[in-house]
């Protein structure tokens, strides 16, 4: 179905889902800013990324059986987006983690993919050929929409949306209600249907953000402060003990003067002693 038969309508939500879509794409920026600035993926899961780009890769391959020109444009901008993001968490992952997201992507996005593309090339032909990719498409499709409830079980665990994509998520939601129209009017079967269940899963994933959104805040006060407490006890001891002894005053190690040096007063005075002096 190329585009030029796609009527007014239907093209203006092909339209509008590339832009939403592509804002779907860049969703994951800060997050991959954050994994940039520590260096480490801070507990964040590779799956919705690797599942995102076989969706991608797929879903391109169907545009093209179907020549449909909104369909490649965009899959073809994901799967280079969604590729920059597997390898920049290979990079930063954990041993672990690096291991786990290249069997994921061997097994899904080569080997997967090449067993779509060999069977379906050769075995298929026209129609036949865009049936069947249509429902591999539909079946991975729904993949990404399921994807980001991988992290749903530990939001409901620790009771905060730390780790949940939220941005992401909303993207994928907003993307589901265009992207349905755009395949209900053109009688898509495999465009419209895997929307649905896309938009019933966004919107679950909102309403448990909304209701962990306040346990976040008051998770993120509670660790601030027991970061703090340590470092105030010990500041407390010194001024205790240099008010009951003012002739003496304090005599720490060099690493334990530099640990308190930013938590005493102007008006306090750190003595370190010679080392030769500190003896067992």
């Amino acid at each position: 179905m190329a585009t030029h038969h796609v009527p007014t309508v239907a093209f203006a939500f092909g339209v509008l889902g590339n832009i939403v879509s592509f804002m779907t794409f860049l969703a994951p920026m800060p997050t991959f800013y954050g994994i940039y600035k520590t260096k480490k993926t801070q507990g964040f899961q590779s799956i919705p990324y690797v599942v995102s780009l076989l969706s991608a890769m797929l879903l391109l391959y169907y545009g093209l059986v179907k020549k449909d020109t909104l369909l490649i444009t965009i899959n073809g901008i994901g799967c280079v987006i969604e590729t920059a993001y597997v390898a920049a968490y290979l990079i930063y992952a954990s041993k672990n983690d690096r291991v786990l997201t290249l069997k994921l992507f061997l097994i899904m996005n080569v080997l997967g993919y090449g067993a779509v593309l060999s069977t379906t090339f050769f075995l298929s032909k026209g129609a036949k050929r865009a049936w069947i990719i249509g429902w591999i498409s539909m079946t991975f499709s729904l993949g990404v929409f399921v994807a980001p409830l991988c992290i749903l079980k530990k939001v409901i665990k620790t009771k905060s949306v730390e780790f949940m994509p939220i941005t992401l998520s909303t993207f994928l939601t907003l993307g589901a209600i265009v992207w349905f129209f755009y395949g209900f009017l053109l009688k898509d079967f495999f465009i419209a249907v895997p929307n649905v269940l896309g938009f019933v899963l966004g919107v679950v994933q909102m309403v448990l953000y909304a209701i962990y959104k306040k346990n976040t805040n008051t998770v993120e006060v509670e660790r601030n402060s027991q970061q703090q407490e340590p470092r105030e006890e010990i500041i407390d001891v010194v001024k205790l003990s240099a008010a009951a002894c003012p002739e003496n005053k304090p005599v720490l190690p060099t690493q334990l003067k530099d640990l308190l040096k930013d938590g005493v007063g102007e008006d306090e005075q750190i003595v370190e002693m010679p080392s030769e002096t500190i003896k067992a």
